[in-house]
C-alpha cells in the first residue's frame, strides 16, 4: 500500500518522529492523510532527582532512579518540559486510527519509540516505520514495509542507561567527597579522561635528546625540468657502515634504545664531517624502483567523518555532528550515527555513474568496490554515511551554504571516490654515496614518488592528524639517474634536531584511539568529548585537548580505588558484554548483579547464565567476576561494596603531586595551587594559587618557585585618617581589590550588617604599586560632579564595562579611568548635552589577526566585545571560552570556535518563522476549531470541574507530606 491521499481513505494515520526538522521533511513526502509530529527527543526517562521519583518509591529507590533489590527495575518518568507534547500526541493519536512510530533506526530511537508505546497507550495499531534516508522513497517504501518493535534492542538501550545510572551515581558522589562537588563520573567518559591524563604523564616524564644529521643538495649537472630535477635534496644515513641516529632511536627519557647499533652525532660531530665532505665526489650507487598503488578509503562512517571534519574543516567532534543532523533530517545525506562501511546497490550505482559522468569511464573500475567492517560489534544494519538518494545531488546542485555545504561536500567527493579506480605510480629510493677527507664512508639517501594514474586521488585525498605528514597525492620527482652516475654536492649542511614529546590529543585523535581500543559506542564519542570539555577534566590550547589538574586529582582517586572501572580493557569487555546481551546471548539482570553487588550475588547454577560464560564451562565458571563482565577477573566484588568503603581514601593524597625541591602540586576545593611546606607539624606552608589553563606539563619547579616568590595575601596599605580603619589591598576571585578592615564587633548580618567600602583597582594599578592614597580615591568613588540645570545630580561611577556618568538613569561612558576624578561638572554637562548614541561606538582596532576562515573565506579576528574577547568573520561571533586565550589562540581555534557557533540553530529567527506559520494555520483553522468547540463545550465544562476538584483533593494531601529533598 503506497502512502498516497487513497491509502488513508479509511482513516487517519500519526507518524511520530523524534525532532521538528525531521517532522516537516518527511510531511512533504506523505499524502494528506497523514499527521507528522515531533516526540522532540526521549519523553521519558530516568528521574534526575529524588524530587521526581513518584512518592510510592523510598530508600535507595529514590536515589538511583533503579530499584537494585528487585530486578534492576527502573523508574520511568516523563520529562517536565515533554508533559505538554505527551498531551499533544495523545490528542493526535485519539484522532488517528493508525500509530506509525518513525524514530531512528538504531538503540536510541528504538528506546524513544517504546517508550512512545509504553506512554500512549494507543488502542489503535501500531507499527514500527524505519529508514535510513530522508527522501520521498525511502519514506514511501518505510510506510508500506513496516516491521515491529525490536524488544532485544530495546533491552539492550535498557540494560546501557541503567549501568550508566548505576555507574555516575554511585561515583560521582565518591569524587564529590573527596575532591571537590559538582563532578561527575561516567562510563566511558572517566577512561576518555584518563587517557588525556596519561598522554599528559608522558609528557611531563618525557627527556628530550639532541641528535644532528646532514642535508645535502646534489646535482646531476643537467639542465633540470618538471619531469627530470637538475638538482635533488638527500639525508646523511650512514657513516662507514653505521646508521645515523634519528628521533625513532632514542628513549622517552632521552636515551638512546638498548641494542641500537647507531651513530649518535653531536653539533661538533656533525660540523666536523661537513667541512670533511667539503671537496669530497660522489657517486650514485644504487637506484631502487618498487610500483605504487593506493586504495581509495572506504565511506564515511560517524567516526571517521568526525576524523576528517576536524582536519579539513576544523569541526569539533560535537559541531561535526550537529551539521549532519540538519543535513540527515532536511534530506541531504543517509543517518549519520553508523558503524558500517557498506553502500546498498542504489547507492553504488550512483556513485559510478558520477565517476563517469565527472571523472570518465577510465577511472571507474570493472566491478563494484565493496568494504567490510572494521568495527567490533557494529550495532544494526546501517548504511555508510552517504549523499541520499539514486542519484547524488554534486555540491553545487544542493543550493546548501556555509558548514552545511562543506560538509555535504565532503560526504559527496568520499563517497564517489570510494567507487573509482586506484591510484597507481613509482617509489624510488637513491641512495649517494662518497669517501671524506679524513676517510670516512659517508652515505645519502633520498627517496621519490611519481603517480602515474591519479584514480580516485582526483575526487579526494584523505588529511592526516600529524601536520608534518605528507599526504597521499604529493609527488615527490627525482632526476633520472643510474648507478655509478657521477654528482656534485652544491651544499652540505649540519642539521640539529631535538625529539619531541608525544603529541597530546585532538578530538580526531581521541575518536581514533577510543574507537581502536573498543571503548563505548562511536555514536557517543562527540558528546563524551563535550562533556569532559564542559566539566573541566580537559580544555582546549589550539586543537589540542589539554588534562587539567582536576583530572589529575580525579584520575588519581579513580585508578587507586575504582581500578577496574577505568581499566581499558575491562571497559572494552564491558561493551562485549553489552552486545551480547542485546543479541541474546546473556541475559542483562545477572550480569547487571554482578556488576553491582559483585561475583555472590548469583550462585552458579541459579538459572542465569553468565555473560560470558560458555555453554560447556567448567562448574564454578558460571560465577567468575570475568564471565559476569567484571573484566579482569579479580575478587574485589561489586560497585556497592567499593563506593561503600571509602575510608582508605586520603583526600588530600589523591590530590597532592610532587613537582620537586619540595614542592607540591595540590588540588583544592577552588581550584589548583603549589605548597612549599614547612617543618613544623600542622602549619600551612607558603602558598600559591596555580593559573586554570596552565598545561601541566608546563608545571616545573622554576615556575612553581616564581609563583611563590610573587607577593599574596593582604597587603597593609596604612589607615585611613578619616575612619581610623586599616586599609588593605587583596587578590580576589574576580580580580586585586583594596578595602577596609572593619572592627571585630561590627555586625555583619541582619538589619545593622555594615559592609566594608571595597573598590576594584583600575587596569593601569597592581597590588605591587598601589598606595593607600589610590586607594582611598577608588574607595571615595562614585563621585558626585554636581547638578544640572533640573537639580539632578551627576556622578561619576566605575563599572563593569569601564568608567561612565549617570544623571538618573541616563548613563554616559568616559573615555579613560582617570576621567573620574577630573571631569569638571562643565565636561560633564557638554557630555550629556551631545546626542546619545544609540549604535554602535566606533569599532576598536582587532586584538588579532587570525587568517582566512576556510568555510566563509573571510578573515577572522579576534575582537573586545562586551561581554569579553571573541573571534569574528564579520558574519559569526563567537566568544573566547574560559580556556582560551587571546595572546595564544591558533587561526584552528578560532575557526573551529565559528564553525560550533554556526552548527547551532538560529533560535530567535526559528521562532519568528514558526510564530508566522502558526499565524497563519490559525486562521485557516478558525471555522474548524469554532465548530469543534460548540461540540465540545459541555464535555469540557464537565470534565473540568471533575478535574478541579481531583486537583484540590491532590493538593490538600500533597500538604500533609514532607517536602522531597533534592538528590
Amino acid at each position: 500500500m503506497s502512502p498516497t491521499s487513497e491509502t488513508a481513505q479509511g482513516g487517519r494515520r500519526l507518524v511520530i518522529v523524534e525532532s521538528p526538522a525531521k517532522a516537516k521533511t518527511i510531511k512533504g513526502y506523505l499524502g494528506p492523510g497523514y499527521v507528522v509530529e515531533a516526540s522532540v527527543g526521549h519523553i521519558r526517562d530516568l528521574p534526575n532527582g529524588a524530587a521526581e521519583v513518584p512518592d510510592q518509591y523510598t530508600g535507595e529507590v529514590r536515589r538511583l532512579g533503579v530499584d537494585v533489590e528487585h530486578d534492576f527495575q527502573p523508574v520511568y518518568v516523563v520529562n517536565a518540559d515533554k508533559k505538554s507534547q505527551v498531551r499533544k500526541l495523545k490528542e493526535l493519536l485519539a484522532d488517528s486510527d493508525e500509530l506509525f512510530l518513525a524514530t531512528d533506526e538504531d538503540r536510541e530511537g528504538e528506546a524513544i519509540a517504546w517508550h512512545l508505546q509504553q506512554v500512549l497507550k494507543p488502542k489503535v495499531p501500531v507499527r514500527r516505520m524505519v529508514f535510513h534516508e530522508i527522501t520521498k522513497d525511502a519514506i514511501r517504501a518505510a510506510v508500506a514495509n513496516p516491521r515491529e518493535l525490536n524488544q532485544r534492542l530495546v533491552d539492550a538501550q535498557e540494560t546501557r542507561r541503567i549501568l550508566d545510572r548505576l555507574y555516575g551515581y554511585e561515583v560521582s558522589p565518591v569524587l564529590w567527597k573527596k575532591v571537590m562537588r559538582g563532578l561527575s563520573a561516567g562510563r566511558v567518559q572517566s577512561v576518555a579522561t584518563r587517557l588525556v591524563v596519561e598522554r599528559e604523564r608522558d609528557r611531563i616524564a618525557f627527556r628530550s635528546a639532541e641528535y644532528w644529521d646532514l642535508t645535502g643538495v646534489f646535482a646531476t649537472g643537467r639542465t633540470g625540468d618538471t619531469s627530470d630535477p637538475g638538482t635533488f635534496g638527500a639525508r646523511l644515513t650512514a657513516v662507514d657502515g653505521r646508521r645515523v641516529a634519528q628521533g625513532r632511536d632514542f628513549t622517552s627519557t632521552g636515551q638512546l634504545k638498548g641494542g641500537a647499533q647507531v651513530l649518535h652525532l653531536d653539533e661538533a660531530g656533525a660540523r666536523g664531517l661537513v667541512t670533511a665532505l667539503a671537496d669530497t665526489a660522489f657517486t650514485v650507487r644504487s637506484v631502487e624502483s618498487k610500483p605504487y598503488r593506493r586504495s581509495p578509503y572506504a565511506p564515511f562512517r560517524t567516526t571517521t567523518l568526525q576524523q576528517e571534519a576536524s582536519r579539513k574543516l576544523g569541526f569539533g567532534a560535537k559541531a561535526t555532528m550537529q551539521v549532519a543532523q540538519k543535513l540527515y533530517e532536511n534530506g541531504f545525506i543517509t543517518y549519520m550515527r553508523t558503524d558500517s562501511t557498506t553502500l546498498s546497490e542504489t547507492a553504488v550505482a550512483a556513485a559510478r555513474a558520477q565517476v563517469t559522468q565527472l571523472y570518465g569511464a577510465n577511472f571507474l573500475p570493472d566491478k563494484p568496490r565493496t568494504y567490510a567492517g572494521k568495527v567490533k560489534n557494529a550495532q544494526e544494519a546501517h548504511e555508510a554515511i552517504r549523499p541520499s538518494g539514486d542519484r547524488f545531488r554534486t555540491p553545487a546542485e544542493t543550493g546548501l551554504a556555509g558548514d552545511q555545504f562543506r560538509l555535504y561536500e565532503l560526504i559527496w567527493k568520499r563517497t564517489v571516490a570510494s567507487q573509482m579506480k586506484d591510484a597507481v605510480g613509482n617509489s624510488v629510493t637513491v641512495k649517494i654515496g662518497g669517501r671524506a677527507s679524513d676517510g670516512r664512508d659517508a652515505e645519502f639517501s633520498a627517496s621519490g614518488k611519481t603517480i602515474t594514474f591519479h584514480g580516485f586521488m582526483k575526487a579526494y585525498v584523505e588529511g592526516a592528524d600529524d601536520p608534518n605528514a605528507e599526504l597521499d597525492d604529493r609527488e615527490r620527482r627525482l632526476p633520472q639517474v643510474a648507478e655509478g652516475d657521477r654528482l656534485a654536492a652544491q651544499e652540505i649542511t649540519a642539521d640539529g634536531h631535538a625529539t619531541k614529546p608525544p603529541a597530546r590529543y585532538t578530538e580526531a585523535s581521541l575518536v581514533k584511539e577510543l574507537e581502536e581500543r573498543e571503548i563505548g559506542r562511536p555514536s557517543t564519542y562527540a558528546s563524551i568529548i563535550g562533556t569532559i570539555l564542559d566539566r573541566g577534566y580537559v580544555f582546549k590550547k589550539g586543537t589540542a585537548l589539554v588534562p587539567s589538574f582536576l583530572s589529575f586529582a580525579v584520575v588519581n582517586l579513580l585508578e587507586k580505588h575504582f581500578g577496574r572501572l577505568v581499566d581499558y580493557d575491562f571497559t572494552a569487555k564491558m561493551e562485549d558484554d553489552l552486545d551480547r546481551i542485546a543479541r541474546g546471548e546473556a541475559q542483562a539482570v545477572p550480569w547487571l548483579k554482578r556488576f553491582y553487588f559483585g561475583e555472590s550475588a548469583t550462585e552458579p547454577g541459579g538459572g542465569a547464565t553468565a555473560p560470558g560464560a560458555e555453554s560447556g564451562a567448567a562448574p564454578g565458571a558460571v560465577g567468575g567476576a570475568a564471565d559476569a563482565g567484571n573484566g579482569d577477573g579479580d575478587h574485589l566484588g561489586g560497585l556497592k561494596d567499593l563506593v561503600t568503603d571509602l575510608g582508605a581514601i586520603d583526600a588530600r593524597e589523591i590530590s597532592s603531586f610532587p613537582v620537586g625541591d619540595g614542592i607540591v602540586l595540590r588540588v583544592g576545593r577552588y581550584g589548583p595551587y603549589v605548597e612549599r611546606p614547612t617543618e613544623t607539624e600542622g602549619a600551612t606552608g607558603q602558598r600559591a594559587d596555580v593559573p586554570d589553563d596552565l598545561p601541566p606539563d608546563e608545571l616545573t619547579v622554576e615556575y612553581a618557585e616564581e609563583l611563590l616568590a610573587k607577593p599574596s595575601g593582604d597587603f597593609e596599605l596604612g589607615t585611613d585618617p578619616a575612619t581610623g580603619r586599616k586599609i588593605v589591598a587583596k587578590d580576589g576571585r574576580y580580580g586585586p581589590y583594596v578595602t577596609e578592615v572593619l572592627p571585630e564587633d561590627t555586625p555583619k548580618t541582619g538589619k545593622n550588617a555594615v559592609k566594608p567600602r571595597t573598590a576594584s583597582l583600575f587596569k593601569s594599578m597592581s597590588l605591587d604599586t598601589v598606595t593607600l592614597q589610590d586607594a582611598l580615591r577608588l574607595m571615595s568613588l562614585p563621585r558626585a560632579v554636581g547638578t544640572d540645570a533640573e537639580g539632578v545630580e551627576i556622578t561619576a561611577q566605575n563599572g563593569r564595562y569601564g568608567p561612565y556618568l549617570k544623571k538618573g538613569t541616563d548613563s554616559r561612558s568616559l573615555e579613560s579611568e582617570e576621567q573620574l576624578f577630573t571631569i569638571t561638572l562643565d565636561q560633564a554637562l557638554a557630555i550629556y548635552a551631545q546626542p546619545k548614541q544609540r549604535g554602535r561606538a566606533a569599532a576598536k582596532p582587532p586584538l588579532k589577526e587570525l587568517g582566512t576562515d576556510p568555510v566563509s573565506e573571510r578573515p577572522v579576528v579576534v575582537k573586545d566585545g562586551r561581554f569579553g574577547p571573541y573571534v569574528t568573520d564579520g558574519e559569526t561571533n563567537a566568544t573566547l571560552r574560559r580556556d582560551d586565550d587571546v595572546e595564544t589562540i591558533t587561526p584552528e581555534r578560532g575557526y573551529e570556535l565559528l564553525a560550533e557557533k554556526r552548527a547551532k540553530a538560529p533560535a530567535k529567527k526559528t521562532a519568528k518563522k514558526a510564530a508566522a506559520k502558526k499565524t497563519t494555520t490559525a486562521k485557516k483553522a478558525a471555522a474548524k476549531k469554532t465548530t469543534t468547540a460548540k461540540k465540545t463545550a459541555a464535555k469540557k465544562t464537565t470534565a473540568a470541574k471533575k478535574t478541579a476538584a481531583k486537583k484540590t483533593a491532590t493538593a490538600a494531601k500533597a500538604a500533609t507530606k514532607p517536602a522531597a529533598k533534592a538528590d
